[in-house]
């Protein structure tokens, strides 16, 4: 069972939630919290799994509060659940540990598929979110002009795949774009990573854009 923090200041809005995640069998709030000072206390006394982060908030915002429960609390997997669209927000999770960055407009059931994805190790981001992350993080750097002598090259599946994984695809939608199953898909996504030096899934996208590996 996933236990989830929920933080957010508007009540209703937290209710909604926790009444939609009742009805998960793998998932159960354990605490609601309406600021990111309650947060960082919650999260220290609860040590939840998961925390569904808002990122306009009083005392405390989103962006300061996952910075500090990932420096302190590194096991507990932060995704920001928020109206905003704005990129400089989304990469500003990014880069204190937000696991994941999702809209509030996204529908219960994929909430639930891409917490569910996130428990296996990929990062939940929204289609437009995705592209705005690659877009931002491969024009940081210009790519490199010859290929990295220590990467282990790919083999044709892996780069099938990689394609895939840049359109911001979960490993069941590649399963089926590709025909194999997602436990293959599974070890491919793992071997890229690791051919990679990737710590996830956005790091390799990033890294093969860069890199121009993929239009």
């Amino acid at each position: 069972m996933n236990r989830i923090l929920i933080v957010d200041d508007h009540v209703l809005f937290r209710e909604g939630i926790r009444n939609i995640i009742h009805y998960w069998e793998d998932f159960e709030v354990v605490g609601e919290a309406s600021n990111g000072l309650e947060a960082l206390s919650l999260a220290r006394e609860l040590l939840p799994d998961i925390i569904l982060m808002d990122i306009a908030m009083p005392v405390m915002d989103g962006i300061q509060t996952t910075k500090r429960i990932v420096c302190e609390l590194p096991s507990i997997r932060v995704v920001m659940l928020t109206t905003s669209e704005e990129e400089e927000n989304l990469l500003n999770a990014i880069k204190v540990g937000a696991k994941g960055y999702l809209l509030k407009d996204t529908p219960s059931k994929r909430l639930h598929d891409e917490l569910r994805r996130m428990a296996q190790g990929e990062t939940p981001l929204s289609g437009l979110m995705a592209t705005k992350v690659l877009k931002e993080f491969s024009r940081s750097s210009s790519p490199s002009k010859s290929p990295d002598e220590y990467q282990e090259p790919l083999t044709e599946r892996e780069h099938q795949i990689l394609e895939l994984l840049v359109e911001g695809l979960s490993n069941v939608e590649i399963a089926e774009r590709v025909y194999l199953s997602e436990n293959t898909v599974k070890k491919h996504v793992h071997n890229i990573l690791g051919k990679f030096h990737s710590n996830n899934r956005v790091e390799a996208a990033v890294h093969a854009v860069r890199e121009g590996l993929v239009d």
